[in-house]
């Protein structure tokens, strides 16, 4: 494994967690850390794991935002439009990635960071989160997808008021808006996530990383062309030895073994 100095990636059991390693600095994002999650996600798109868990080091964050010491390197838009673009492109190799990708929100998830969570497939957050898009108050505005996948996931008038405000929100709030998927007692997030995530690990390799693809690559398209891409997608899962295998499986009453092929 990488030795990494901002992040922890660990691999077990089909399941590899990424765990964001800046607790004293309530692990902002900062160019560094960006860099070796890009890194670590080249690792995982070669990799065998089938899903990827992300969350936050120490009690009180997730990711706070990116790191505001660094914005003075800013002094002009072109280097603004660059800064935005790096973490963005950063942030959708993630949601590219075959893995099923959780969120597991231990503590502040807050400009980047939310902008992070977005960018995983499910978010489960633990009573105590905090999430919102604070930007506003900075002067300028998300640049890391934040705009854009929060609109898409909780709709525009809802992301214009979080974005517009940069209020902060609870996770029982962040749940009824639809920004996170569950919340659980923050004593049980890591318990509750990496059950959910074992019992994902033992789906059909094939048709699990297929589902991603039909939700991810068909949301935003048109009907039409979003049934196409689900064809597409169904076409691939069913021409597998893993299929062959769960029709068998399920015809003589016994567990599947997957081969991922």
């Amino acid at each position: 494994m990488t030795d990494y100095q901002t992040i922890h990636v660990s691999e077990a059991d089909g399941i590899c967690t990424i765990t964001l390693s800046r607790p004293d600095k309530l692990n902002a994002l900062n160019q560094a850390m960006l860099g070796e999650l890009s890194a670590a996600f080249d690792a995982l798109a070669g990799g065998d794991s089938r899903v990827l868990i992300i969350t936050g080091a120490g009690a009180k964050a997730f990711a706070a935002g990116a790191d505001i010491s660094e914005f003075s390197a800013i002094d002009s838009a072109a280097a603004g439009s660059q800064f935005a673009a790096r973490g963005q492109a950063i942030f959708s190799k993630l949601a590219a990635l075959n893995q099923v990708v959780i969120a597991a929100i231990n503590g502040f998830a807050l400009g980047g960071g939310c902008e992070l969570a977005l960018a995983c497939d499910i978010r489960i957050a633990a009573d105590s989160a905090m999430l919102g898009q604070p930007e506003i108050n900075l002067g300028i505005i998300p640049g890391y997808g934040g705009s854009q996948r929060l609109t898409r996931l909780i709709g525009p008038g809802r992301a214009m008021l979080l974005l517009t405000t940069g209020d902060r929100i609870g996770a029982s709030e962040a749940y009824a808006l639809g920004l996170v998927d569950r919340v659980v007692p923050a004593a049980s997030l890591m318990a509750e996530v990496g059950s959910l995530a074992a019992r994902l690990a033992q789906q059909a390799p094939i048709a699990l990383a297929q589902i991603k693809r039909a939700v991810v690559d068909g949301l935003g398209q048109p009907l039409d062309r979003a049934l196409a891409v689900e064809a597409e997608a169904f076409g691939r899962a069913a021409d597998s030895t893993d299929r062959r295998e769960g029709a068998a499986a399920f015809l003589g009453k016994r567990q599947p073994t997957w081969q991922g092929k």
